[in-house]
């Protein structure tokens, strides 16, 4: 690690500049890609979540390295911003349902669209009660557009969805009823709660079974009672990150596995079900300023009892942990700032002003966007900085 980050410290000190930037390794990237793929069985297609990786080249770089033209998104800004990348081979699903008035605007706001890309029929809205689908049906008839909807299902985690057959059948009953306006597109069915739960309430053999369960109680209803409604391009969507190895088996009940933290692993998904999966990304900020003790605003008198040496880093509360050099904390008394973050560091680190301290995030959906850019890393050297999504 040390010689890693030593090689990845002279880089950013030669780079143009030194502000706060965000560092995705896209060697160890292929490796977690590899190690993905390696759980996909023949019959279940990969999903990239955008919310996780939201950059126009990362998602790219994904898509092609993973042979896939399947996204999951989680905010209208970004569906907007895609839209008018796509090409007519994008599938795009909603990962949660959007007011009425969000869809209403992405409509009546549509980008140029360069590539092809239909929004009516490449995109599959999230949709998670008979109000809700009711909503949709009166904004297709508004359009004159047909809309397809995906119908959210509660196989465990209980954060909304359809959560029983006979409330499901209403709402497969008012699409079928509708068929000229909207389109049935599948399930969608979320369950990281089946290896967060802990074991002593239930354990996660038991949980995955109750949600494959459900999971297969909606599609029996959907193939029995609604046989209009079925075909063999439906998505069945649901894993993600946490529970993708959960899903290798042909018994599966889903057919689209939607993944996005697991390709760059922030510390939030340092669990074990992603141990094999290795940090991609990092933050890198320079030091401005370096001390031989620590010395606070009121206790001037007692810095000698301060020993530990003393560091203010350009920028520094981010959702993110330090991680090298090793040992280094935020000092608590001074407290975390955005603009400079007091550091406290082990007497045997070797932390010079213009040095880079680096952190991992603690999530990559919020964190990546607070940075202008991100700086591609291959083979230890800075490539062209990819640009984020806009999120606006």
């Amino acid at each position: 690690m040390d010689m890693y980050f030593k090689t990845l410290n002279k880089e950013l000190k030669n780079y143009q500049r030194a502000i706060p930037c965000l560092l995705v390794d896209l060697d160890i990237l292929d490796e977690n890609i590899a190690e993905a793929l390696s759980n996909f069985r023949n019959n279940a297609s990969l999903r990239v979540v955008v919310k996780s990786l939201p950059s126009v080249q990362l998602i790219d770089y994904i898509l092609q390295k993973t042979n896939s033209n399947k996204l999951m998104v989680f905010h209208q800004p970004f569906l907007s911003d895609l839209a008018a990348r796509l090409n007519n081979k994008a599938n795009i699903l909603l990962g949660k349902p959007m007011p009425i008035k969000t869809a209403e605007y992405f409509y009546n706001n549509l980008p140029q669209l360069h590539n092809g890309l239909n929004p009516y029929t490449q995109i599959q809205w999230l949709v998670d009660t008979e109000k809700r689908i009711k909503e949709y049906i009166n904004l297709a008839k508004q359009l004159n557009q047909k809309l397809r909807l995906n119908i959210e299902i509660d196989v465990g985690l209980h954060r909304g969805g359809f959560s029983s057959v006979q409330t499901l059948k209403k709402g497969l009953s008012l699409i079928q009823k509708n068929q000229e306006f909207v389109e049935f597109s599948g399930f969608m069915g979320y369950d990281p709660h089946v290896v967060k739960l802990p074991t002593i309430i239930r354990s996660e053999k038991k949980a995955l079974q109750l949600a494959n369960q459900f999971y297969e109680q909606c599609k029996n209803l959907l193939q029995k009672e609604f046989p209009l409604l079925w075909n063999e391009s439906l998505t069945f969507n649901g894993a993600g990150s946490p529970t993708l190895n959960l899903h290798k088996e042909q018994n599966s009940p889903i057919n689209d596995i939607a993944i996005g933290s697991c390709f760059v692993k922030p510390t939030t998904f340092d669990i074990p079900s992603l141990k094999n999966y290795i940090p991609a990304a990092f933050i890198a900020t320079p030091v401005l300023k370096t001390f031989s003790n620590t010395t606070l605003p009121g206790l001037e008198a007692l810095k000698n009892l301060f020993t530990k040496k003393s560091a203010f880093i350009y920028g520094g509360f981010w959702k993110a942990n330090y991680y090298y050099p090793k040992g280094i904390k935020q000092n608590n008394l001074f407290g975390a700032s955005t603009n400079q973050t007091m550091i406290n560091i082990p007497k045997n680190a070797s932390l010079q002003v213009d040095d880079f301290v680096f952190l991992r995030p603690h999530q990559s959906e919020f964190v990546f966007l607070q940075f202008g850019e991100i700086l591609p890393i291959r083979k230890d050297k800075i490539q062209q900085p990819w640009q984020l999504l806009n999120n606006s």
